[in-house]
C-alpha cells in the first residue's frame, strides 16, 4: 500500500478492498492465513540469494577489468559509432529505460523477441563474465550525442549495470549473450567481449572463474526456486479469494479512473 503524500490535492484512495464479499470471507479466516504461510519467507530468500549471486558476479568481474580492458572497450564503442550513428545535427537523443528481462518463477528470461521485432540488425556481444556494461554505456552516450533515443536494458539482478540497448530508430540493437542466457536468434555482426580481457588475467584465475560462475548459477536456481514456491502460495491465496471478488466493480472503478484521467 502507498501512502498519499498530499492526498486530494495530488493523490487520492482507491479502495479495491470493497469488492470483496466480507461475509463470504470472514468463515475462511483460517484457510487464508495458512495459504500465506511462509509466503514472505520464500521472497527473503530469493533475494537473499540474488545478491549473494551478485556479489560474486562482482568479484570475477574483478579479476579480470582492467584500465586495459576499459580502453578496448571503449575503442570498439567509438568505431561501432562512427560506422553506425551519423550525427543528425539535431538536439541530443533520450535514454528511456527498459527491462528486457527478469529472473522470476519461471528461471531467468529475457524477450529477445522484443529485441527482434524493433531492430533488424543485432550486434551480439558474446560475455560469459559481465564485462560488456562499459561498452554498452559508451555506446549508448554516443548514440545520444549522435542525436538518437536510445532505450536502456538493465541487467534484472544488477539494474545499475546495462545488458542490451536498443537503438530503434537505426533499427539496431546490441545484445548480451551469456552461457546462462545465450542469444540464439541472427547476429548481424557478434563481439566477443570474453577475447578482449587479458588472456594472462583468464588463464591464471580460470579455476576461480569456473568455480565462481558454478556459485553463482546455483544461487540463481534457489532463488528461482523459492519464488516458485512464492507463486504456488500465492496461486492457492488467489484461488480462495477469486469466487468473492466482485470483478466487474474493480474493472467499473478501472474504467471511471481511466475516462477521469484521459479526460
Amino acid at each position: 500500500m502507498v501512502e498519499p503524500t498530499c492526498p486530494g490535492a495530488l493523490e487520492r484512495y482507491v479502495n479495491l478492498g470493497a469488492c470483496y464479499d466480507t461475509a463470504a470471507l470472514k468463515p475462511m479466516r483460517q484457510a487464508l492465513v495458512q495459504a500465506m504461510e511462509g509466503y514472505p519467507a520464500c521472497y527473503r530468500r530469493a533475494y537473499r540469494c540474488l545478491r549473494a549471486a551478485s556479489e560474486i558476479r562482482a568479484d570475477l568481474r574483478a579479476l579480470l577489468e582492467t584500465p586495459q580492458l576499459e580502453e578496448r572497450l571503449l575503442r570498439r564503442a567509438k568505431g561501432i559509432l562512427s560506422r553506425e550513428c551519423k550525427k543528425t545535427g539535431g538536439q541530443p537523443g533520450k535514454a528511456v529505460q527498459r527491462f528486457l528481462g527478469a529472473v522470476c518463477c519461471r528461471g531467468v528470461v529475457c524477450h529477445f523477441d522484443t529485441a527482434e521485432a524493433l531492430c533488424q540488425r543485432r550486434y551480439v556481444l558474446c560475455d560469459s563474465y559481465g564485462l560488456a556494461h562499459p561498452l554498452l554505456s559508451a555506446l549508448a552516450a554516443g548514440a545520444m550525442a549522435a542525436g538518437y533515443d536510445v532505450t536502456v536494458c538493465p541487467d534484472p539482478a544488477q539494474p545499475d549495470r546495462m545488458s542490451h540497448l536498443l537503438i530503434p530508430s537505426l533499427s539496431l540493437a546490441f545484445l548480451t549473450s551469456t552461457p546462462e542466457l545465450p542469444y540464439e536468434g541472427h547476429a548481424y555482426r557478434r563481439l566477443r567481449v570474453d577475447a578482449m580481457a587479458d588472456p594472462q588475467a583468464v588463464r591464471r584465475s580460470r579455476a576461480r572463474l569456473r568455480f565462481g560462475r558454478k556459485i553463482a548459477a546455483a544461487l540463481t536456481e534457489e532463488a528461482v526456486e523459492a519464488m516458485a514456491q512464492a507463486k504456488e502460495k500465492h496461486d492457492r491465496l488467489e484461488a480462495l479469494y477469486n469466487p468473492h471478488v466482485d470483478f466487474d466493480r474493480v474493472l467499473a472503478t478501472a474504467d471511471r479512473l481511466a475516462e477521469e484521467l484521459l479526460g
